[in-house]
């Protein structure tokens, strides 16, 4: 099993325009040669320094065997539970690797309070840590390394013998860790965050929770000489062409899966997709699905599908299961984390921005430094209901006075190519039914939903936020946490950080003239009937 393809409908006419012009112009030799120029002058400096990926099979070789025996001697010593420290494309990747491997991995990509405890609290004494941070100044993976430090010492645990580090040659991260005695792993630098799944980022948690990620190399392998090679057949040319081809272009991306053997792999290429392509108002706004999600019956004109499924040859020749005008994809994980790399690449190409930088990420990063230092009081709600603080950025309330009222008030603001992204910046592990409320938004606007869970979608989806098209509607959804925890060194709290997030973003989405509606649940349990009431 390697990758297959099958387009119809308006993705397959992409195709056809595309491809043989992507040929001629030899783009797919270009990209596996890294060469920089192919997207624009404007591109041209980034790309020179964000194009290992399409080497990271060879380079990430000689990692394995490290990789192994690190796992082997921290289970040698009783150690066999991971915890990964790392937000988006950094915690995304081997969440879908281990998954799909059904190797359990603990994915701590948040700074919310009750999130970070419930993982101190399970089986401290025999985990370790992996901190992921290409960067080496990521605030949430430095808290989240605080405290696990402090937590090690008080259980009598060195820190040194638990606490494995991932970061980019020469990163603050790198310098200090070395310093401190920390096993460091150091990943390829000219290699973006989102596109580092093949690289230390994906493989050491990964490979360390039990993960055979030298058959993940295999698979990606398989495909990497069809992607080098300037061909009408050739599968990273044909996705890109029919996500960003289209004409005109179908600029929401619903991911199903049906029928692959993947897990998880939607989340993954959301921020993939997202992060790559929204910026200077244009973008593709991937949205999650599943097979039954509202969104396929409304027949929307800018969606467009792509479906994983077993066998993306045989699956079109069932009259039921023929899904005109989607694109149907199967393959190994390893291919499929390839292929739609390259493909993003490509789709960047097509759309004329640069695939490889975030330009409007740092913004939200920067409103919530702000609010930590100056710690303002928080603003007054507009009104309560049923325990549930409403809040707006923008003037789109009126004279609502409920929950209901509130949320209708917020979706009478899409427009007819307008979608709507809901963020919860709540516990993830103790709310989980709260991403329910992404079908019945769907219901109710008859337009695309986007469910991400705060803070790590920031370091994702939150770039097209901001610098994709401006036709967005933002429900925040946020918590008054049940125990806060501090940060050691820090002035601040958990609790605090998370909040500071949320009303950063907020902000800046104000900024950019995006509507933001922001139910704060004073009591989570007792909150939730009402809010999923008013939604529906």
């Amino acid at each position: 099993m390697s990758f297959k393809i099958h387009v119809t409908g308006a993705a397959e006419e992409a195709v056809n325009r595309h491809v043989p012009q992507l040929v001629s112009d030899l783009v797919a030799s270009g990209i596996t040669a890294q060469d920089p120029a192919l997207w624009g002058p404007d591109a041209e400096d980034e790309a020179s320094k964000r194009l290992g990926w399409t080497e990271a099979v060879a380079i990430s070789r000689p990692l394995v065997p490290e990789i192994v025996a690190l796992r082997d001697e921290l289970r040698a010593k009783g150690v066999d539970h991971i915890v990964l420290g790392g937000m988006g494309g950094s915690s995304l990747a081997p969440e879908v690797i281990t998954r799909t491997a059904g190797v359990e991995l603990t994915v701590l990509d948040s700074t919310e309070p009750g999130q970070v405890l419930a993982a101190l609290r399970d089986r401290l004494q025999t985990t370790a840590l992996v901190i992921s941070s290409k960067s080496g100044s990521t605030l949430e993976t430095d808290s989240q390394r605080r405290i696990y430090e402090k937590s090690f010492q008080e259980i009598g645990v060195d820190p040194r013998e638990r606490i494995v580090i991932v970061t980019d040659p020469g990163s603050p991260l790198d310098a200090s860790a070395r310093e401190t005695g920390y096993r460091v792993f150091n990943a390829d630098p000219n290699v973006g965050g989102r596109y580092s799944a093949l690289t230390a980022f994906g493989l050491v948690p990964s490979g360390l929770a039990g993960v055979d990620i030298a058959e993940l190399l295999d698979e990606a392998e398989t495909i990497s000489l069809e992607l080098a090679i300037d061909d009408p057949t050739n599968p990273g040319l044909i996705l890109g062409a029919a996500i960003a081809g289209t004409e005109p272009l179908k600029d929401k991306v619903g991911i199903v899966s049906d029928g692959t053997h993947i897990v998880g792999f939607a989340d993954w290429a959301e921020q993939l997709i997202a992060e790559s392509t929204g910026k200077q108002g244009t973008g593709l706004l991937p949205v999650v699905l599943d097979p039954l999600s509202p969104e396929f019956s409304e027949n929307l004109p800018d969606l467009q599908v792509a479906r994983l499924v077993d066998n993306a040859e045989a699956h079109h020749l069932f009259p039921s299961n023929r899904h005109e005008g989607e694109i149907l994809v199967s393959g190994s994980l390893g291919a499929q984390l390839l292929v739609w790399e390259f493909a993003v690449a490509v789709a960047g190409r097509l759309l004329g921005i640069n695939p490889f930088d975030q330009p409007d990420v740092e913004a939200a990063k920067v409103a919530a430094r702000s609010l930590l230092d100056n710690r303002p009081e928080p603003t007054t709600p507009a009104f309560v209901a049923d325990g549930i603080e409403v809040r707006s950025t923008g003037d789109f309330l009126g004279d609502a006075a409920s929950l209901e009222a509130a949320v209708d008030a917020l979706v009478a603001q899409l427009g007819p190519d307008g979608y709507v992204s809901v963020q919860a910046y709540v516990d993830r592990i103790a709310l989980p039914q709260l991403a329910g409320l992404r079908d019945l938004l769907a219901a109710k606007a008859k337009r695309p939903v986007t469910f991400g869970w705060g803070p790590r979608f920031l370091h994702s989806t939150g770039q097209f936020h901001k610098g994709g098209p401006a036709v967005g509607v933002f429900l925040q959804i946020t918590e008054n946490p049940a125990e806060d925890l501090e940060i050691p060194g820090r002035p601040f709290t958990f609790g605090q950080l998370i909040q500071a997030q949320a009303a950063g973003d907020a902000s800046v989405l104000g900024e950019h003239g995006r509507p933001v509606l922001t139910l704060n649940l004073t009591d989570p349990g007792a909150n939730l009937v009402p809010l999923f009431e008013a939604v529906n």
